[in-house]
């Protein structure tokens, strides 16, 4: 399935603006941090709570781990980017650009999710840090679980070698491009310019160049799915940063930040009725001091349910 009705969350310990990452991803931003009146891990954490909470109201099974408060880790909160939870029972480890993303890795969590999923293999590509090769998880990468595609757009964090191994090591199809912000810089990771869901795509087609749009295009097409295309402006309000999960009465949700939800087009929220319910949460502090999102926040597990 495309979905999943489980998430991981990892409640952080020490969120904050982390300058080890600001360089590459430019959705980051130091001006609101230094003029924060008040302490911005408090704030991060009533959005975090916030957050849980109306996903548990919609129907999500939320798992929730704790950040360990040593060594200090300002982005803990984007698990997202350092492991991956597949059908097939396989548990994927990432390599991290920034040395302190690299200490959110944590194998113990796997005997939270022991409880209930079954884990049968665990493959770790975290060594190619030692050669200053990243593949941040699914912030580089987008699944296409239906037709076993993985879009990628190359940045300093999404390498080609490591992208070739994943697929090597999954049998994942690459369709892989590049994408570029209005001012021509790489937009840092995929989920920020583009979202898959069941039956559409969500995606800012204008941050592909010409000569690599048409190929995305028709990928996308020929998988079946329906395109909804979002502006420039709208991916810099996180319109692209969504996961589509179900719920425990296995309802579509398009999971998404109020910032997000309030940048579309009622043709745009249109589009995305017909296909799943958008459930939206305030998460300013984060997405201006982190640089990420909801879909940044969310791990999904679609991992294999141990038989009660």
């Amino acid at each position: 399935m495309q979905t999943s009705d489980t998430v991981m969350m990892v409640r952080p310990a020490h969120f904050g603006f982390n300058p080890q990452t600001a360089g590459s991803n430019a959705f980051q931003n130091p001006e609101v941090a230094k003029k924060a009146t008040e302490n911005i891990h408090l704030l991060a954490l009533r959005e975090f709570d916030g957050f849980v909470d109306i996903l548990k109201q919609n129907g999500v099974n939320v798992i929730v781990v704790y950040d360990t408060p040593e060594p200090i880790k300002p982005d803990a909160i984007f698990p997202n980017n350092w492991i991956t939870f597949h059908e097939d029972g396989t548990v994927i480890f990432y390599p991290m650009q920034a040395e302190n993303r690299r200490w959110e890795r944590r194998r113990s969590i796997l005997g939270i999710l022991r409880d209930e999923f079954d884990i049968r293999e665990e493959i770790d590509l975290s060594h190619y840090e030692a050669d200053n090769k990243f593949l941040e998880g699914t912030g580089s990468m987008i699944f296409d679980y239906d037709n076993k595609i993985c879009y990628a757009c190359f940045s300093p964090r999404t390498d080609a070698e490591v992208l070739a191994d994943f697929a090597k090591k999954t049998g994942f199809r690459i369709v892989s491009f590049h994408a570029r912000d209005e001012k021509g810089k790489d937009i840092y990771h995929t989920n920020v310019m583009m979202c898959i869901g069941t039956n559409y795509v969500v995606i800012c087609l204008e941050s592909i160049p010409e000569g690599e749009r048409e190929r995305v295009v028709k990928e996308i097409i020929d998988s079946g799915k329906e395109i909804i295309e979002i502006s420039f402006l709208q991916m810099n309000q996180f319109a692209g940063n969504m996961l589509e999960v179900h719920n425990n009465k296995g309802e579509k949700l398009l999971i998404m930040s109020d910032q997000a939800y309030r940048s579309l087009h009622q043709t745009q929220l249109m589009q995305i009725g017909k296909y799943a319910r958008p459930v939206f949460a305030p998460l300013y502090t984060i997405e201006a001091n982190g640089g990420g999102s909801a879909r940044c926040m969310l791990a999904a597990v679609h991992l294999p349910k141990k038989k009660k």
